[in-house]
């Protein structure tokens, strides 16, 4: 049996990874020819996890394993994971070496036996009901008959035979395709030229179309989206990026975004850090960032404004009694997400400190489960690292708000006597909205609160 090294993982925002859970990818099985074994397959270790890929094997083919040590490491569509074993045995088989991809959910990626002759498992496959379903065979559809009629070829004195290219069949610059295989690659804009024909002379049939373009939706086929004569370079999608790219094209077609902005002056922010900062440093603690104060301040907002810490379930909107913050991070592995939980009951200082730890895990690709989901609001800064002024960003579902920092700049304003001017240092922040669960003046209180602890900063601290 396997479970997540972290005893508790995630069911949308509040569910755990059970033990039970897990060992639903374990199945007991024995025949005349091997002694009793289990087949462990990949387990769902998040709510959108479909597939995993095998980073490494920890534990090799013949290694005895016992209670509590890891047997390999998962990347799930969030993170990687190490696997443990729960019970005491040996590993017989690995059918998911290292580096193994796109591992479906079920699907078996070894076998373990309590004792035995693991020799007998050299040869082994996973028995068929565990296998995935094949995909039906497409070229078995027969063509219509109608094409037999539209396809004659001119009388003309028969050309050479010769062998078949790669590509499809020509004569002259004739491709021969079916009408059916015709329109869907019109439909999917793929040029018949890119298309090998399996029919009679390399005829393109509908099935050779279907074919291509599960090819090239499986990345297998690059050419479709380059045009001729252009050098590049194909990078392979993490996990983690595909899942992200899946939920914000999600995101952006399901829900109604709508946005808010509002400029905020944060000279007394940047004062209250330069204060903070120096007592901070002398009881061994961490320095302040401004985003560490952004949080505490959309944190505190959302206690003022609970109606944005809610989600769309269909039938009701869920408020959450808990704020619990993500911040955006962004790594060389992709998009992460880690929370602060609670962030309207902890310091400046405990918020600075769980921000710099949950990024450098990130940054590591070791998050757990516990840290990153639950979240009911998120953060993104893009500002102080980068310096953009102001953007809009893509709400993270379930959630229903989003806010988007930008970098601070100085702005020469009025002074408060006729005539005379002063400089102030003035932020820009986008809140992207759910227009089913927020509604316009709710987006604007919750920016007023969160623009008073900004400009008030002191009131954080009360």
């Amino acid at each position: 049996m396997l479970i997540n090294r972290v005893p508790s993982a995630v069911t949308g925002l509040n569910g755990s990874l059970s033990c039970g859970r897990v060992a639903s990818a374990r199945s007991f099985s024995s025949s005349a020819d091997l002694p009793p074994h289990q087949e462990i397959g990949m387990p769902s270790l998040s709510p959108t996890m479909t597939e995993g890929n095998i980073a490494k094997w920890i534990k090799k083919e013949g290694d005895k394993v016992s209670p509590g040590e890891v047997l390999c490491e998962v990347e799930t569509d969030k993170a990687t994971v190490e696997m443990e074993c729960m019970e005491e045995g040996y590993l017989a088989k690995i059918v998911q070496g290292d580096g193994a991809k796109e591992i479906k959910v079920g699907e078996v990626i070894c076998v373990t036996v309590e004792e035995g002759d693991i020799e007998k498992f050299k040869d082994y496959k996973p028995s068929a009901a565990d296998a995935p379903a094949a995909p039906s065979e497409s070229k078995a559809t027969p063509e219509p008959a109608a094409p037999k009629v539209e396809e004659k070829v001119p009388a003309k004195a028969p050309e050479p035979k010769a062998p078949k290219a790669e590509k499809a069949s020509r004569s002259g610059d004739r491709i021969f395709a079916s009408p059916l295989a015709r329109k869907l690659a019109e439909d999917n804009n793929v040029q018949l030229s890119s298309v090998k024909g399996t029919g009679p002379d390399g005829r393109i049939l509908k099935a050779d179309i279907e074919d291509y373009l599960a090819s090239v939706a499986k990345g297998g086929k690059s050419e479709a989206f380059a045009a001729s004569g252009l050098d590049y370079t194909d990078i392979p999608n993490a996990q983690i990026r595909k899942v992200t790219a899946n939920r914000l094209l999600a995101s952006k077609q399901t829900i109604p975004h709508y946005y808010l902005t509002v400029d905020t002056r944060v000279d007394k922010l940047i004062k209250l850090r330069g204060e903070l900062n120096p007592l901070q440093e002398a009881s061994g603690g961490k320095k302040i960032s401004i985003n560490d104060l952004v949080i505490k301040a959309a944190a505190l907002a959302l206690r003022k404004v609970p109606e944005c810490n809610s989600s769309w379930m269909n039938d009701f909107i869920r408020q959450y009694h808990n704020v619990n913050i993500n911040v955006a991070v962004q790594t060389e592995h992709g998009l992460f997400v880690p929370v602060v939980r609670d962030a309207d009951k902890k310091g400046l200082g405990t918020i600075g400190e769980e921000v710099k730890q949950l990024a450098q895990r990130a940054r590591d690709n070791s998050l757990k489960p516990q840290d990153y989901e639950g979240g009911t609001f998120t953060v993104s800064n893009l500002g102080g690292p980068f310096g953009i002024k102001q953007f809009c960003a893509i709400i993270n579902p379930p959630q229903s708000a989003i806010l988007a920092i930008g970098s601070a700049e100085k702005r020469v304003i009025p002074g408060s006597a006729d005539g005379q001017y002063e400089f102030g240092s003035y932020m820009s922040v986008t809140m992207s909205c759910d227009h089913r669960v927020i509604d316009g003046a709710i987006g604007a209180e919750f920016l007023k609160a969160f623009k008073g602890y900004i400009e008030n900063p002191t009131t954080m601290l009360l």
